[in-house]
């Protein structure tokens, strides 16, 4: 019998002007948490994707208990015994979270489909996983965080001897994230093998046995956990020292207030109630709490995604109303949103339009795009943010996801805003293109222009806010100026219940 459940060797991918895999090769013991590091770009879900079957390999084998195979669709990766939590989720959101773990084998009672006893089997997995979900909960109705947790549950579900996990951490609080720890350990246990793909290196030096390091395509070698640390990761990652996590920041931002916020209530009894905050000129204002806090809320009913029942928005000294993004969009307000794939990119459609398209009124006229001064609008933003691509017609999905995110970042700086709202503004994305991202997010600051960041990272919060207004249950309960702002007085706000 083979010493790995799986080897890849010598496998190799190209796409139109790009060699995403180079000779890549990785092995993988039965029953061990494998991570798979390396930074956005570097070929690491490019490489479960040949394994999954969602890309054909140009080259090389893939060995499965000591037999090779040829995987050709997701199908026969799962009748292999490979399962795959992607990064970006897909959920069929108007459908039942039973249907979507169950989809393609619905249990059947002569010719119809035997919804009681997929509500059976469903609580029996939820159970399995320690999860409360109602299995008749329409899937649009879950947080992130629940839909990330049930797709891990489906994983399960698969009874795979192979769990790829890409980012499964990227949605989850702490105690989600815990919880997560004991099912891989019961994986585990039963001689599935996890590989972990994740950019938090406290995850992987935790509960990783062995670590396997790619950069530029190519795979850099592969390193028992217990020997490396989190710096010898990174330096191995991005080529070179990275001594600070965030760049130095010697900006301090004026008194001028530019936006106040007088105690805003949301149309729902459920979500926020009574916010007050102001935001000052050349201000990263950061927004902490735990999920459920109401915060992506908060912010969208401030870029008039949602309604808003009661309170005040004065720009400026200048009370505003906003019923709709038109209206935040013409009061100098631009947000990125949390979910990068689900509400951000136009993944079939070029970098090009993909940086464009919130300000394709800038380029036309008398209803005719000039597409020249488009074009030419477009190279010069997504080049200053060092947006790496062969081609601005190129599809945005095939970018990395630090790539993507810049591309959205371009896009509403197009708009020449005021006020940039960034929700979860690094999630899923490697240290060095975080490192990226702050530097931007400065360099705006330095230009006069004020941020309010949403981030469920501690460090990212502490490292990058100004202020750091803390949320729980919908409600403020407290803000912090940055030097008096630590963990444990941030999560106790955070867990102040009402």
């Amino acid at each position: 019998m083979s010493e790995y459940v799986l080897e890849m060797n010598h496998i190799a991918k190209s796409f139109p002007g790009v060699k995403a895999l180079d000779d890549v090769s990785l092995k993988v013991r039965p029953g061990s948490v494998h991570a798979l590091v390396g930074e956005n770009g570097a070929g690491k879900s490019t490489l479960m994707k040949c394994l999954y079957g969602i890309y054909h390999k140009d080259d090389g084998e893939i060995i499965l208990n000591g037999k090779k195979v040829e995987i050709t669709s997701t199908r026969q990766a799962l009748d292999l015994g490979i399962s795959m939590i992607p990064q970006e989720l897909h959920p069929i959101r108007f459908r039942p979270v039973m249907e979507n773990i169950w989809l393609g084998r619905f249990p059947v009672k002569g010719i119809a489909v035997d919804k009681r006893a997929m509500i059976e089997k469903t609580k029996e997995l939820f159970r399995k996983v320690g999860l409360d979900i109602n299995p008749e909960a329409l899937a649009d109705s879950l947080s992130p965080s629940n839909l990330q947790l049930v797709e891990i549950a489906k994983a399960v579900s698969y009874n795979s001897k192979i769990v790829i996990m890409d980012e499964p951490t990227s949605s989850l609080t702490e105690n989600e994230t815990s919880h997560l720890f004991k099912v891989i350990e019961s994986l585990q246990k039963s001689g599935c093998a996890v590989i972990y793909i994740s950019h938090k290196m406290e995850e992987i030096l935790k509960i990783c046995d062995e670590v396997t390091i790619m950069r530029d395509g190519k795979c850099l070698g592969t390193w028992p956990a217990s020997e490396m640390t989190t710096d010898e990761i990174i330096r191995m990652m991005v080529g070179r020292e990275l001594t600070n996590r965030f760049p130095k920041k010697d900006y301090v931002p004026g008194k001028e207030v530019v936006l106040k916020i007088n105690d805003l209530c949301s149309q729902s009894p459920k979500s926020f109630q009574h916010v007050s905050f102001e935001v000052h000129k050349g201000e990263i204002f950061g927004i902490g709490g735990l999920v459920g806090a109401q915060r992506t809320e908060l912010v969208e009913s401030i870029f008039g995604l949602r309604g808003i029942a009661s309170g005040e928005i004065i720009k400026n000294g200048k009370k505003i109303d906003i019923k709709s993004v038109r209206d935040a969009k013409k009061n100098g307000f631009a947000l990125v949103t949390e979910e990068r794939r689900a509400s951000g990119i136009f993944g079939h459609l070029s970098i090009l339009d993909n940086t464009t398209i919130a300000g394709q009124q800038k380029f036309a006229k008398h209803g005719i795009i000039n597409e020249s001064k488009r074009a030419k609008a477009a190279v010069a933003q997504d080049k200053e943010l060092n947006v790496k691509t062969p081609s601005m017609d190129k599809a945005i999905e095939d970018l990395s996801g630090g790539n993507q995110q810049k591309v959205l970042i371009a896009r509403w700086l197009l708009t020449n805003p005021d006020i940039l709202i960034l929700d979860e503004p690094t999630r899923g994305i490697d240290v060095g293109a975080k490192y990226e991202i702050y530097t931007i997010m400065l360099g705006l600051i330095q230009s006069g222009k004020s941020i309010i960041m949403i981030s469920s990272e501690m460090p990212e919060l502490l490292g990058m806010a100004d202020r750091i207004m803390v949320m729980c249950e919908g409600r403020v309960t407290g803000i912090l100026d940055r030097n008096e702002a630590d963990q444990v007085s941030i999560m106790r706000l955070a867990t102040m219940s009402k």
